[in-house]
């Protein structure tokens, strides 16, 4: 059990890190999208480029935008959650019931 908590607890540490170590190393960068960089570059080799793809919907504001990708994350990560969660306790649900038939 204490090997466990120690496990977790580096890994704790080490999304902590990960989450903060962007921010020293990329001092005054801007953390804008990747779609607004690959244009630009394509724009600078390019300058004729003309889009053929353009967004079906735009949303109004930039806040609305990041809430919609924020929420699209969420269901995403809520879905992986409860597959992830349901095989570990489908798993849990065989090892007890083999340890019941096992006492038999």
């Amino acid at each position: 059990m204490k090997s466990k908590r120690r496990q977790n607890l580096i890994l704790l540490i080490s999304v902590i890190i990960l989450l903060i170590l962007p921010f020293f190393v990329a001092k005054n960068g801007a953390f804008s999208g990747s779609d607004d960089q690959g244009t630009e570059q394509i724009k600078k080799n390019d300058p004729n480029y003309k889009v053929w793809a353009h967004p079906l919907w735009t949303p109004p504001s930039g806040e609305i935008e990041n809430l919609l990708f924020t929420v699209q994350g969420s269901i995403g990560t809520g879905i992986i959650a409860y597959v992830i969660g349901n095989a570990h306790g489908k798993k849990k649900e065989r090892e007890r019931q083999l340890r019941t038939q096992n006492h038999r």
